[in-house]
Formats: structure tokens, sequence, C-alpha cells
């Protein structure tokens, strides 16, 4: 029993485990953000381009169903089947919405690291250059006796 809670606690310090869990918990986040541009902000505009809400189609394959302005709910008659396709298609733009939004996160982090690798890769040609040029015009460094000497005089009483 040591040797397996010695051989997680080596599995959970390795790091992958923690970088999973981060991993989950911000895919958790950026799955909220993505439900709710797809519910809040898009949906509202499809849903007054064809005059009504996507999720909410159906079909009834048996029985009977009617709408109740009132509550806005479907009353069913205990036969009805009903073939809920609106659910589908709505599934099916939140994929596809999702995968956008992921392709376009992708593509401007990948644009923002190669901006910060040219930023790097230029501050580092300057490195190679500018120390040469800013050494060359630096005063030289007085020796120790120069110090000494200063020292000694701001020490001195005034007289």
């Amino acid at each position: 029993m040591k040797k397996f809670f010695k051989d997680f606690g080596a599995f959970i310090a390795r790091g992958n485990a923690i970088d999973l869990a981060v991993g989950i918990v911000i895919g958790g986040a950026f799955n909220n953000i993505i439900k709710s541009l797809v519910n809040d902000i898009i949906m509202p505009f499809i849903s007054l381009i064809a005059r009504t809400d996507i999720a909410g189609l159906y079909w009834v394959m048996k029985g009977t169903a009617t709408f109740d302005d009132a509550t806005g709910q479907i009353i069913l008659s205990e036969d009805a089947i009903l073939l809920t396709y609106g659910k589908f298609f709505q599934s099916i733009l939140d994929f596809f919405i999702i995968a956008l939004a992921i392709f376009i996160t992708i593509r401007i982090i990948a644009r923002l690291k190669k901006q910060l690798d040219d930023v790097k890769e230029l501050l580092l040609k300057k490195k190679e250059i500018e120390p040469v040029a800013v050494v060359a015009s630096m005063p030289p460094k007085p020796t120790q006796e120069e110090l000494l000497t200063e020292i000694r005089d701001l020490l001195k009483p005034k007289a």
C-alpha cells in the first residue's frame, strides 16, 4: 500500500496531472463563455432571422401537441411522441461555433507568440551590437588609488 501512495505522489508531482487539471478548469470556463456567446448573442440573431427558436423545433410523430402561449410550454397528449430535431440542430450549431472560437483563439495566440519571438530575436540582435558601443563610450573606471584618494579628501575635516 505504501508503494501505491508513493507512486501516486510521484505521479502528481510530475506535473502532468496538474497541467491536466488546469486544462480542465480553463476548458470548463471557456466552455461557459462559448455557451453564453451562442445562447445569449448569436442565437437571438438567428431566431430573429428564422423567426423561431431553433432549439424549440419539433415534429409530432404520434398524438397531439399544442403550444400554450401563456406558459410557453408544449402540452402533449398522453400518447404523443416528439422528434425534437431543433435540439439536434442547436447542438450542431454550438459545435461549429465552439470550433470556430477555438480556431480563432489558437490563431490569435499563434500570432502573438510569433510577434513575441520576433521581438525576442530583435532584442537579442541588439544586445549583441549595442553593448560594444556602450562599453566603448563609457569613461574608464577609476583605479583603487583614485577612489581611496577621493574618500580621504571627503573625510578630511574642512579647514
